[in-house]
């Protein structure tokens, strides 16, 4: 995957962070839930792009 989709994951993640503690601090936990569900989200989708880095592409690091 490319920078850019790293730099898309991350912001996606401050943004849940920004959502989540905006409905932490107004008291509105529809906004808390859905900035959790962001920040997971893109949690998610940043350690799928560091592992697909990790595995080599012939799926024969092992056998070498």
């Amino acid at each position: 995957m490319s920078i850019f989709d790293k730099a898309k994951a991350k912001a996606e993640e401050l943004y849940g962070r920004a959502e989540e503690l905006y409905g932490e601090s107004h008291g509105d936990a529809a906004a808390k839930v859905d900035g959790e569900a962001h920040r997971l989200e893109a949690e998610a989708e940043e350690a799928e792009l560091e592992h697909d880095e990790r595995t080599d592409d012939d799926g024969l690091a092992g056998a070498r």
